[in-house]
């Protein structure tokens, strides 16, 4: 009983009578925790305001009911059970589909195909829980294990993230327009890439070619105004050295803006595994805002219900392929204009940091661009404590569209205060020298001059 009852629905009987007699031991079941008999059922059915008709129908099926053998097959039951469970649900959802698609839902037909997953996947999970107590040893085991994680390049990210991003997670990154979104995600996507991961990178704004220009910079230590003066023999050296240290792969996939929801995306990371056998280790969104849902349409008028929709179902998509999905966000008017971020300044809705695992906020000044920094805020943090270096800086070479760890962290302040020193003199990251000295000292690919 309290395997089956949980997936049993009332639309899966279609007829009145059957619908009727099960909302009745539904009823009962949740009320008491046991099978009613068929005297309760009839007692509790007659006092129901059913038609003739129906009551004589209810009456029937009631006395063919026969009590429960504690000898039958039980599992034989449940079998049959979860099959019925799974048809009903299959059928149910290609009616809907139906509907969905001669427009006679509000729901959009991006709605369809998880409409029909999330009828495949009816099932019985044999897994009731965790037994605190008769699980200790697995739970024990399970803190010793090594989590599996996409680590940074970044120390401090490594730092307050406990190792980097573990699977099945929605990961923000928020800033205002031109301070450094893409360019975050585009670093991190090359130094995932270098680390050897399958990386997907998928781009609502900007072009295919100009992800992969921001990459090249990167990765091949050029600035990105040089990439169109470059001769064609040294690219072509530097891919090849490229293509020889590395061994993931980036794939980078353009959707015109608005367009394209979890259901494009699912069947693209579907595609790659059938026609490129590339599964990817982790996603990049850019930018979570300007997707499509998946589930609603026509929100022009509630933005609020429509970026909180595209937060949980990216979520739940990182759940499913079982991975890390990294996006970012706007600023509102009024972060834009702060000196120093928190939640309340996400653009269009606070359901997406509500919904993310890990939320971190990018600021610049005056101050810190004359430096080459940015200033990292947490926000959220599920992963290690949050008052963590809560606030830090990281160096910035915008030629190159890299970041970089640094030494000095007095500037951890709010962009435009006076500086105070850092007081931690044991917990410092390993400076690296510049953008100059980056290649040769973690990525080294050979030296060119041209």
């Amino acid at each position: 009983m309290r395997k089956t009852i949980p997936f049993l629905r009332s639309e899966y009987f279609h007829d009145t009578i059957q619908r009727t007699v099960f909302n009745e031991m539904f009823t009962f079941v949740d009320k008491y925790n046991k099978c009613p008999t068929q005297e309760s059922l009839s007692i509790d059915l007659s006092k129901k305001n059913l038609s003739e008709d129906v009551f004589k129908g209810v009456v029937g099926l009631v006395n063919e009911l026969t009590p429960e053998d504690p000898a039958s097959d039980l599992q034989w039951l449940c079998d049959q059970t979860e099959q019925f469970c799974q048809d009903k649900a299959v059928y149910n959802s290609i009616m809907k589909s139906i509907e969905i698609f001669d427009g006679k839902t509000t729901e959009d037909k991006g709605a369809i195909p998880q409409l029909l997953s999330d009828a495949l996947a009816v099932s019985f999970d044999p897994n009731i829980g965790h037994d605190y107590v008769k699980d200790s040893e697995a739970r024990f085991d399970w803190y010793h294990s090594k989590e599996k994680k996409i680590e940074f390049d970044l120390d401090y990210l490594n730092k307050i993230t406990d190792g980097g991003l573990p699977d099945k997670t929605l990961n923000i990154v928020m800033a205002g327009t031109g301070v450094g979104k893409s360019l975050f995600m585009c670093h991190c996507a090359a130094a995932n890439l270098y680390a050897g991961k399958n990386v997907l990178y998928i781009s609502m704004e900007m072009a295919e070619e100009r992800i992969a220009e921001r990459i090249d910079a990167n990765l091949l230590d050029i600035p990105i105004h040089q990439l169109r003066e470059l001769p064609r023999d040294v690219f072509d050296k530097k891919i090849a050295s490229l293509r020889s240290t590395v061994k993931g792969n980036l794939i980078v996939k353009e959707y015109p803006t608005a367009t394209a929801h979890v259901g494009h995306f699912r069947h693209l990371v579907n595609e790659l595994k059938i026609k490129r056998n590339i599964r990817p280790d982790i996603i990049y969104i850019d930018y979570l805002n300007i997707c499509a849902s998946s589930r609603m349409k026509n929100m022009a008028n509630n933005l609020y219900q429509l970026v909180k929709s595209i937060a949980e179902e990216l979520r739940g998509f990182a759940v499913e392929i079982e991975v890390p999905i990294v996006s970012a966000t706007q600023l509102n008017r009024t972060g834009f204009m702060s000196s120093d971020i928190d939640l309340g300044d996400t653009s269009e809705s606070f359901g997406l940091p509500a919904t993310a695992d890990f939320f971190i906020g990018i600021q610049t000044s005056d101050e810190l661009d004359e430096k080459g920094l940015l200033l990292i805020k947490q926000l959220k943090n599920r992963y290690n404590d949050p008052s963590l270096h809560k606030k830090f800086v990281i160096g910035v070479d915008r030629s190159k569209m890299r970041l970089f760890d640094v030494a000095d962290q007095s500037l951890i302040n709010r962009p435009g205060e006076k500086a105070k020193q850092d007081k931690e003199k044991d917990d410092t990251p390993v400076f690296d020298r510049g953008t100059d000295n980056r290649m040769t000292n973690k990525r080294e690919f050979g030296n060119w001059n041209y």
